[in-house]
């Protein structure tokens, strides 16, 4: 239970980062270079505090490949955004990650019983089914494109996280090196950001990004590779309910019955096999 509690938790962070994303680049004033580095220093700094707090060292560790991948995600999310619409993007991104950390659970030989890719079929089914526009219009392939690379760094990050024995440390040392990263594109692609925009990247930087993966750190060991990816399907559906309630909309058929395949397909991924 303190483990379902503790993934809910971090999904809910996650999905309020993908709101927040979408309310800051909503109107156009704020780009997606400026929110992005914001992010990842307010991320930096707010991790480097507490890890200063808690043990009182100052010098951050150094994960190469978490920084990386971390900040491709960040700034593939944040790009990809500006072209692709919101329900096309999750599809991209949460599929991308799919791939990417069932492969990763086969190339480390993690045990996936038949009922995970069972579950995770259904959860994808229905997120294909919640999301897809009307239509079937075609993505922007450059917003494709950062979305997919986004999704791989994720996907990365996640799995680079099933190691960690220092959840909050490690990610503070991803966010710290990342951020030069973010300040570099932000210099080769200057863009602005209003006041409301600062505050929704400061928001999602230090609480909902920083807080919450190094609580995704702590989480993913326990998890595994192919339970962690197909958790993350919900987050969709999460962060199109919270749409709906900010925007007053109403929640129709199609939205109920997607969303409880999903769900569905993340509870029968979850179980133990022997309960399944």
């Amino acid at each position: 239970m303190r483990l379902f509690l503790l993934t809910a938790i971090t999904m809910l962070a996650f999905a309020a980062n993908s709101i927040l994303n979408r309310m800051a680049l909503e109107d156009g004033t704020t780009g997606p270079a400026a929110f992005a580095a914001i992010r990842l220093i307010s991320g930096a700094l707010c991790l480097w505090a507490l890890v200063a707090w808690r043990s009182g060292r100052l010098r951050p560790a150094w994960h190469p490949g978490g920084a990386a991948s971390l900040a491709l995600y960040v700034l593939g999310f944040s790009f990809a955004y500006v072209s692709l619409p919101a329900g096309v993007g999750a599809l991209i991104l949460f599929g991308g990650v799919q791939i990417t950390m069932f492969a990763g659970a086969l190339l480390l030989r993690e045990p996936v019983p038949a009922q995970r890719w069972t579950g995770a079929a259904l959860a994808f089914c229905g997120l294909v089914w919640l999301l897809w526009p009307a239509g079937g219009a075609s993505p922007d392939p450059v917003g494709a494109a950062l979305m997919a690379a986004a999704a791989l760094g994720w996907g990365l990050y996640s799995l680079l996280g099933r190691g960690a024995t220092d959840p909050l440390g490690a990610t503070a040392g991803n966010f710290v090196f990342a951020a030069p990263l973010g300040l570099i594109l932000f210099a080769l692609l200057p863009d602005t950001a209003t006041a409301q925009g600062a505050a929704l990247a400061i928001l999602s930087g230090a609480v909902t990004s920083g807080c919450g993966y190094a609580l995704w750190y702590a989480v993913l060991p326990r998890l595994g590779s192919a339970r962690a990816a197909v958790a993350q399907l919900c987050v969709p559906v999460i962060a199109a309910t919270g749409g709906l309630l900010l925007l007053g909309e109403g929640i129709d058929l199609r939205f109920a019955l997607a969303s409880a395949l999903v769900l569905g397909g993340v509870l029968l991924a979850s179980l133990p096999a022997r309960r399944a």
